[in-house]
């Protein structure tokens, strides 16, 4: 098949169209956790420099607010190496942060990474169209 054909069979957009639900599943699955757990993660890291000191200003501002902070703490809770040496979470609370919030960031943070992926390999193919 060659790059023409390429672009006028059903396969080119079914590739492309598969962004959009797969851009909603990711967008739901954050809003479930931002709405259901996110109160629990604040808690379970009460400890820790960046919950203490920014977490009331972005928790009332809204849908961003909780993105804001949910993207922060799935990064404090995954790579916590760093922000251990950083200070911006304490040791303690990452040992003691439960394991089924654990994995639903991890959850999260993949299904970001491969819609960005999806994303990229996208745009690349309606670049080289």
């Amino acid at each position: 098949m060659t790059l023409g054909e390429f672009w006028n069979s059903s396969l080119s957009d079914w590739i492309v169209l598969a962004m959009i639900p797969l851009n909603l599943a990711c967008l739901m699955f954050s809003l479930y956790l931002i709405r259901h757990h996110l109160d629990t993660m604040m808690a379970a890291l009460k400890n820790s420099r960046f919950i203490y000191l920014w977490a009331p200003a972005w928790r009332n501002r809204g849908c961003f607010g909780g993105f804001v902070l949910l993207s922060k703490i799935a990064g404090m809770v995954i790579f916590s190496n760093a922000y251990i040496r950083i200070g911006d979470v304490d040791a303690v609370d990452i040992k003691h942060f439960p394991h089924y919030l654990k994995r639903l960031l991890i959850i999260d943070i993949t299904l970001m990474t491969f819609t960005l992926v999806w994303m990229g390999v996208v745009a690349a193919l309606i670049k080289f169209k």
